[in-house]
């Protein structure tokens, strides 16, 4: 199966790498082209000169942009040159109504539309440990397993087009609470004038224990705010993920809270830090 990728970010390059190592990708295309260029020359692949043109090549093309207009400003540039049975994965965090408009854009061509947004951050695109969630035709999410597993470890069907957004909507919610959690926590640890170190040691090895916490709490504690998950891009989901509720007649605390707290750091020129840079706003003066 011959592949093309379309946005080279942090994410996208990484999970380029990985379907480039099984054999399959034949083709990049970023919007800055200096950057589809040094991939293509690293991989020994063709940097395309266009999306249609990238498109016209490939059995699959795979998308990872940022945002919902983005994702349509990318569709239509493909559009042009999909071809019938073509599948296009979309890897983004964006609305499921914006996935189900896709969709409608690619059957128009006779091609196919997934929705499969991941999680697991840079370290789990650069690893191939994703966790995709994919909104999609049963069928064809068989046809793309062999790309799909060289990039993601937790591979589940949710249901029709939309679906795996919806799903990514819920793990962005349940992740600005945890952060919430973690970042709160520890700075009552520290205003108790605990050992840092230990205290996060202990806590990860009982029920409180989570990723979070055993991949960011010794960091965060230490002032360091290396992005893994940057904190302007959860602000970004966390709106589409109110918009979704309003949709739907419900409300989230967590939600309105933690778009609040970003809103403030985002003020304060941290919104390239990982999310953890809450903890900046938590932690005893």
């Amino acid at each position: 199966m011959k592949a093309g990728f379309v946005g080279l970010g942090a994410m996208g390059a990484a999970m380029a790498r990985n379907v480039a190592a099984s054999g399959q990708l034949t083709a990049v295309w970023n919007r800055s082209p200096v950057v589809a260029a040094d991939l293509a020359a690293e991989l020994a692949i063709e940097a395309s000169r266009s999306p249609a043109d990238l498109a016209s090549k490939c059995d699959v093309v795979l998308v990872c942009v940022s945002a919902d207009e983005d994702v349509l400003e990318v569709m239509g540039q493909l559009c042009t040159g999909l071809g019938p049975g073509t599948i296009v994965i979309d890897f983004s965090t964006v609305s499921s109504e914006t996935a189900r408009q896709a969709a409608e854009m690619t059957a128009a061509r006779g091609a196919s539309f997934m929705d499969s947004p991941v999680s697991g951050g840079v370290e789990g695109a650069r690893n191939g440990t994703l966790a995709m969630m994919v909104g999609a035709d049963g069928e064809t999410l068989e046809r793309v397993m062999p790309v799909m597993e060289t990039m993601g470890r937790s591979i589940v069907h949710m249901g029709p087009v939309g679906s795996g957004q919806a799903t990514k909507a819920v793990n962005q919610i349940m992740a600005a609470g945890i952060n919430q959690a973690v970042t709160e926590a520890l700075a009552f640890g520290e205003s108790q004038a605990l050992p840092m170190e230990k205290l996060i040691d202990v806590i990860g090895s009982g029920a409180a224990g989570n990723w979070f916490l055993a991949h960011r709490g010794q960091t965060m504690t230490q002032g360091i705010f290396d992005p893994g998950f940057k904190l302007k891009l959860h602000h970004k989901d966390l709106l589409i993920c109110r918009a979704m509720s309003e949709n739907s007649g419900f409300q989230s605390r967590v939600i309105d809270s933690t778009l609040a707290d970003y809103g403030r750091l985002m003020e304060q020129e941290y919104g390239d830090e990982d999310i953890s840079t809450l903890y900046r706003l938590k932690r005893p003066e």
